[in-house]
């Protein structure tokens, strides 16, 4: 990707947590990124497109994040463990505006197959996570995305709530929730 785009992607990202959707033009945009306003129409199409593909950038990004450090081989629960902890460090940075506010869930997104294919792909080690635990007879036989809201994004929630002076959560206190959403997941 240009650094162009990305300054783009990354000027967007900020104003959003700032301004909102319709807060925002692509004057302001162009702006932030230190680009000239024609110069994000050789990116993107329109501010549609603009957000459609800041939606799949942040996506991309997330993705890494969450499985860094995973391999296959390490057993489930450590698996588990390290993607819990990538999201809990990941949502604790300041460099992530729209994860850190919880406005990504509202950036608008391509709809359809194409859109869910990605998804998918970014998302494998996860999914695989999830495969191998139900086919083991480890964990409940639930859609994987409902696994992952009981599971994982608790990390994120929390993490939220502990850097907005919400609540505060200890080492320990965080050791046990990741325990917690395990059990969640976990047969009986």
């Amino acid at each position: 990707m240009s650094d162009k785009k990305t300054r783009i992607l990354q000027a967007t990202e900020k104003l959003l947590a700032m301004y909102g959707f319709h807060g925002i033009s692509m004057q302001m945009v162009a702006k932030e990124a230190g680009v000239a306003a024609g110069t994000i129409y050789r990116y993107f199409e329109d501010k549609d497109d603009l957000l459609h593909q800041l939606h799949d950038h942040i996506l991309s990004h997330v993705a890494n994040k969450i499985t860094q450090d995973v391999s296959d081989e390490m057993p489930l629960k450590k698996r588990f463990r390290t993607m819990w902890l990538n999201i809990w460090k990941m949502a604790n940075q300041e460099d992530a505006p729209l994860i850190n506010r919880g406005q990504f869930e509202n950036l608008p997104r391509r709809q359809g197959q194409e859109q869910h294919q990605l998804e998918q792909k970014l998302f494998a080690k996860v999914n695989q996570l999830f495969d191998e635990g139900k086919a083991s007879g480890q964990f409940k036989q639930l859609d994987n995305e409902i696994l992952s809201v009981l599971s994982l994004e608790p990390s994120a929630c929390l993490a939220r709530k502990h850097v907005n002076g919400v609540f505060n959560v200890s080492d320990d206190a965080r050791d046990a929730a990741i325990e917690a959403c395990w059990d969640a997941i976990t047969q009986h």
